[in-house]
């Protein structure tokens, strides 16, 4: 099969034919990957974001769909021919040992889920059923960017009816969280980026509220406007730039809570007057919005079907395989909302 590699930080990944192992361990699952999404904690992989990589050469990839091979020893949630998503948040099922794949010798290093490959070997608990039914294109959307978005606004902020919400980068993960909030009832919702078409895609995902702050000196004072001077009662942020950060946690009212969903750069560090925090004022991380995939899948794509949240336009781009570094590359520029690639 082919597959793309990381071989080196801060290169190009090199596609290449890889070989399966021969039998799948316990609690294995073989999928055969139809679409993959692209998340910023790949370039994050790529760049050394967290430091040295001691797994290269490795696979990389956390969302996407597919269709059940073969499934081994101790496999109970799924069977061969379910039309699945994979996704990097433990689910159901087995924990299994991570595969290990042969490149003309040498090892390639893959985790318990990984969809930058045509086939896929995964743990159990990486992948949750959908209905055959539901399209194939959209379904990676459920792997990480729709999980993590709805959880931010569930678990992680526990928005409630009429708060206001303000998010800072609406790209694949900021669009979903800037639904998840309409669907609760957050008013108003204010939408943070530097290009206008993703503001015009928050509006329709139901933000109330656009500013881009490509050399804007009056955010701060825009966004007051809106919210009230005391600032909004949930501020997120999905860029991890430490400059954002500390200004979505100054907007953030005392009753407040600040959410940081991108993951900065090592070495990015954040000043903040941490006071307000021994009172009512929350500062905290996510953690893929504390989602449980294998119930919060389903419950999502029944909303889907009773047309009470969409995925539709939420995937801008798509790229073969063999081009998966000009796919990054679109990541990178910052100037689409989610990328995929089909197999």
């Amino acid at each position: 099969m082919k597959a793309a590699i990381l071989t080196e930080l801060n290169k190009p990944l090199t596609v290449a034919d890889i070989a399966l192992p021969q039998q799948l361990s316990f609690g294995q699952v073989l999928v055969k990957i139809f679409y993959s999404g692209i998340c910023g904690a790949q370039l994050n992989e790529i760049e050394g974001a967290k430091g040295p990589d001691k797994f290269l050469p490795h696979l990389l990839g956390h969302e996407a769909s597919g269709v059940v091979e073969d499934i081994g020893p101790g496999v109970r949630t799924v069977v061969r021919g379910d039309h699945v998503v994979l996704h990097w948040r433990q689910g159901r099922g087995v924990q299994s040992e991570t595969p290990i794949y042969d490149w003309q010798g040498r090892k390639v290093n893959a985790g318990w889920v990984t969809t930058f490959n045509e086939k896929a070997i995964v743990s159990e608990n990486r992948v949750t059923v959908i209905p055959k039914d539901f399209d194939l294109r959209l379904a990676p959307l459920f792997g990480c960017a729709v999980t993590t978005a709805m959880g931010v606004i569930n678990n992680d902020a526990q928005v409630k009816i009429g708060q206001s919400v303000v998010v800072f980068g609406v790209g694949g993960v900021g669009l979903n969280i800037v639904q998840a909030a309409g669907l609760v009832a957050a008013n108003p919702i204010v939408a943070i980026d530097l290009v206008d078409e993703k503001l015009a895609m928050a509006k329709r995902f139901g933000a109330t509220h656009t500013i881009n702050a490509k050399n804007n000196q009056q955010i701060a004072e825009q966004i007051k406007a809106i919210v009230g001077a005391q600032g909004a009662d949930v501020v997120i942020d999905t860029t991890g730039s430490g400059r954002v950060i500390e200004s979505a946690y100054e907007l953030t009212h005392a009753d407040g809570r600040t959410i940081l969903v991108g993951v900065p750069r090592k070495g990015d560090n954040i000043s903040i007057y941490s006071l307000p925090l021994h009172f009512k004022k929350i500062l905290k991380g996510s953690h893929g919005g504390s989602s449980d995939p294998s119930v919060d899948i389903p419950r999502y794509i029944a909303l889907c079907k009773a047309g009470k949240m969409t995925l539709q336009g939420l995937v801008t781009d798509e790229f073969p395989l063999e081009k998966i570094n000009q796919a990054l590359d679109k990541v990178r520029s910052g100037q689409s909302g989610r990328v995929i690639i089909k197999m």
